[in-house]
């Protein structure tokens, strides 16, 4: 019975978001009017970016979604964003359809550019394009960093840090030794 109290809360206030999110946004946003989204969520499209949701989203309280100017963030069908997922796109972010989040999973197209002349406070940035197969599960707390291709089919254990690229079908689990001194 809670699931469908909750649907009957989020179903109108996901038609409320995409509806808004259209007229702000004519020829950036392109998304289905009925989707599950939570009313404590974050869609944000600067002028010039594209955000592209395929049918069947879900999105989950504390969810932000980025869109940068001048950057391309697309999400496939069936895909759910979980509770305090960021996705930040100042490139290009391409989510595949049938991918699942776990709680607390963050996504960066991006890394500040301290190298730079003034340092990180003048917001400059290093970009390469993130994508992620289809039918991925990324599990909790895990983070998604700039230049990454996850394949089809492959599984993220939680607590993951990822860079470079995932073959398809493959399970990542990366382990930490921890050391105490005392």
């Amino acid at each position: 019975m809670n699931k469908y109290l909750h649907a009957a809360y989020c179903v109108p206030c996901g038609m409320m978001k995409m509806a808004w999110t259209k007229l702000f946004h004519l020829s950036g946003f392109k998304g289905p009017l009925i989707s599950m989204i939570s009313p404590l969520t974050e869609i944000s499209l600067d002028n010039g970016g594209k955000l592209e949701i395929g049918e069947k989203f879900k999105m989950r309280d504390g969810a932000k979604i980025r869109v940068r100017k001048g950057a391309i963030c697309i999400i496939g069908q069936n895909t759910s964003i979980n509770c305090n997922n960021m996705i930040a796109c100042r490139e290009k972010v391409i989510i595949g359809s049938d991918v699942q989040f776990s709680p607390n999973v963050q996504i960066y197209d991006h890394d500040h550019d301290f190298r730079t002349e003034g340092g990180a406070k003048v917001g400059k940035y290093k970009t390469g394009p993130v994508e992620i197969g289809n039918n991925v599960w990324i599990g909790a707390n895990t983070i998604i960093l700039c230049g990454t291709k996850i394949g089809d089919n492959a599984v993220i254990a939680a607590g993951s840090i990822v860079k470079g690229e995932v073959p398809a079908g493959v399970v990542l689990l990366q382990k930490r030794v921890s050391e105490i001194k005392q």
